[in-house]
């Protein structure tokens, strides 16, 4: 058994998303009424297992990020329910909330802009254990963050400089070190590697490996680098227009897509191989407007294997192939079928 299997079948269930919704209303006119609303999440369900990395992938403006932090209640859904180990925050009040987000947090994309220039490492690392009141003294809290500085790579000299006195991969380094600092379970790294160069970004998804084993971590990987998410996954998700198009295990999903949306995501993955003919799927047109997301099913516009239900009856997403492979299309088949 695969270790991405043995993750599964043990069956317990860290994180379950189900129905999320999120729209952003378009106000205008004298009153500010409600002109229109952007669709960037909808209906969007599907469960996260404890010590699982599920990586979440898409096109720019498909609404990962804003899934992201919907789960963690950054951005409020519309509706929906997000169940953390049973129990629905979505109706947690601000203070409940506030006790909770020591077990739920977040790795930004951009490690230049997330971390505040004025303060130093100690004073970034010390303000979580200040907030959650996890150091009774000052003696613990240097014990403490010296030890995420251990945890992250990063030397003990590092404690009294500055941000702007880091690289981008140790800032993020940083980034990671504060998200820890509260030992949480479940972490949603929202593009972490995108803004680094390449050779660092094998270094962090590394260090994302290491601490997952060591500290027994659970993730939400969103990416759009189809191979990165193939290296640190254990299932993966696709999203298009806020949907989730498919998903299943890692292995499954890049061996044998199901959805012709998956298909043409991974066509597009250069092989490094000149010799290697590789067939190119080309889709036609644009990304519809999530203003105004089209009939039907929402990638029937760009589907070259379009059929005339299509247009009229959203599909929902239906196990496919094998384990949890699922995926929502009337006509899904793998490159075996």
């Amino acid at each position: 058994m695969s270790e991405n299997s043995e993750i599964t079948e043990n069956k317990e269930v860290l994180l379950s998303v189900k129905n999320l919704v999120k729209r952003f209303p378009i106000k205008g006119g004298l009153f500010g009424r409600e002109l229109a609303a952007v669709q960037a999440v909808s209906n969007v369900s599907f469960d996260l297992y404890k010590g699982e990395t599920l990586g979440l992938v898409g096109e720019s403006g498909c609404g990962k990020s804003t899934l992201g932090r919907c789960i963690l209640r950054l951005i409020e859904p519309t509706s929906g329910e997000v169940l953390f180990k049973g129990q629905d925050i979505t109706k947690l009040s601000t203070t409940q909330m506030r006790i909770l987000r020591r077990n739920m947090q977040i790795v930004f994309q951009d490690p230049f802009a997330s971390l505040n220039p004025r303060m130093t490492v100690e004073e970034i690392l010390g303000e979580p254990l200040e907030i959650h009141q996890l150091a009774s003294n000052r003696a613990e809290r240097g014990k403490r963050i010296s030890h995420l500085l251990d945890l992250v790579g990063l030397r003990q000299e590092a404690i009294s400089r500055y941000p702007h006195e880091f690289s981008g991969g140790q800032r993020q380094r940083i980034c990671i070190a504060r998200a820890l600092a509260v030992e949480p379970d479940f972490l949603v790294l929202d593009e972490p590697v995108s803004a680094l160069d390449v050779s660092i970004q094998a270094q962090i998804v590394n260090l994302l490996q290491d601490l997952q084993k060591e500290l027994k971590l659970t993730y939400l990987f969103i990416a759009h680098d189809l191979k990165v998410v193939e290296h640190i996954s254990n299932r993966v998700a696709v999203m298009y227009l806020g949907k989730i198009a498919e998903i299943a295990d890692g292995e499954e999903l890049y061996s044998n897509p199901m959805h012709p949306y998956t298909k043409a995501l991974l066509s597009a993955i250069p092989i490094p191989d000149p010799l290697y003919k590789k067939e190119r799927i080309i889709l036609q047109g644009d990304v519809p407007s999530p203003i105004h997301p089209p009939s039907g099913c929402y990638f029937h516009p760009r589907c070259p294997s379009v059929r005339p239900n299509c247009k009229e009856q959203a599909p929902s997403l239906e196990k496919v192939g094998k384990g949890y492979h699922s995926a929502s299309c009337f006509y899904a088949k793998g490159n075996d079928s």
